[in-house]
């Protein structure tokens, strides 16, 4: 099974600034789109489901964002998604923007398992754990599970 998740993204104009470029916080909503395509495509959980009728859910507690070259409207940018290391409750991702051979941006972010109920952190639910650890080495996880 690949370590990676790839999604292509045509930048479009709503996306862009008035100097026709990305606008950087569009690039927030085009990582959170990947992470729902990851959640759903590869790792079959249903994110929808899982935030509308489980009521887990998966905010970003912590975000750093580089960016190396503007991306313009027509383009197509490549985003794909590693994983960095999975908690008990958290999951450290990476994300790299790339079009052709030249990276537009990176991110690294944690996701906390959170109840939107309570709006406290919880551990990850055993499906979705079970479903990070086909995706990722277990060499990676950096807290024991229960």
């Amino acid at each position: 099974m690949s370590t990676t998740f790839e999604m292509p993204v045509r930048i479009r104009f709503a996306h862009c600034d008035p100097a026709g470029i990305v606008f950087f916080p569009q690039y927030l909503v085009l990582t959170n789109a990947l992470v729902e395509d990851w959640f759903t495509e590869c790792l079959g959980i249903d994110y929808a489901h899982m935030i509308g009728q489980r009521r887990i859910g998966l905010p970003i507690v912590k975000l750093d964002c580089e960016f190396s070259r503007p991306s313009r409207m027509g383009e197509t940018v490549t985003l794909t998604l590693s994983v960095n290391s999975i908690g008990r409750r958290s999951i450290r991702i990476g994300i790299v923007g790339h079009c052709h051979d030249e990276v537009r941006f990176k991110a690294h972010q944690v996701l906390v398992t959170t109840s939107l109920e309570t709006g406290q952190s919880i551990d990850i639910p055993d499906d979705i754990a079970s479903a990070l650890a086909r995706f990722v080495p277990p060499v990676l996880t950096d807290e024991p599970r229960p």
